[in-house]
């Protein structure tokens, strides 16, 4: 009896739940991040209408810039979660690719082929002979030449 490849229909259902569950985590953030920014915005318009010191609005920036950078790595790790978790379920789908099968009159015919093997060359190592360096040839100091002496 012919058997078609069936899809592990749980599996699919657990990375879709994941991939839903990471996608709800980045539009979360981003939307955490937003409401920072708004937040941030007010205070800036707050110092500027003199409502609070240029001191509150520095410590206020450091604190919004370090809930940013919070924000921007969760939202980059769960985007990075999205990413794998969407390549799993391509591998998933991709394993159900169709088989080809035909109906004839002596019954089904085609199937999964077995591939062919192929013969594998190995290619010869090559030794390369190194050549080693002559050592410096060392010339012996050439003693100073007498001077002559001069005649008087």
């Amino acid at each position: 009896m012919v058997r078609v490849k069936r899809m592990n229909e749980s599996a699919l259902a657990n990375e879709l739940k994941s991939l839903n569950v990471a996608g709800e985590v980045v539009r979360s953030r981003q939307e955490e991040k937003q409401g920072l920014l708004d937040e941030f915005d007010a205070t800036s318009k707050r110092f500027f209408f003199g409502k609070i010191s240029e001191r509150a609005l520095a410590s206020s920036a450091r604190k919004t810039n370090r809930e940013l950078k919070r924000l921007n790595n969760d939202i980059r790790f769960n985007i990075s979660r999205l990413r794998a978790t969407s390549n799993r379920v391509i591998a998933l789908a991709a394993r159900q690719a169709p088989i080809g099968f035909r109906a004839t009159l002596s019954g089904v015919s085609g199937g999964p082929t077995k591939a062919k093997v192929k013969r594998t060359v190995r290619k010869k190592v090559v030794k390369r002979k190194v050549k080693k360096a002559k050592k410096p040839v060392r010339r012996k100091a050439r003693k100073p030449a007498k001077k002559k002496a001069k005649k008087v």
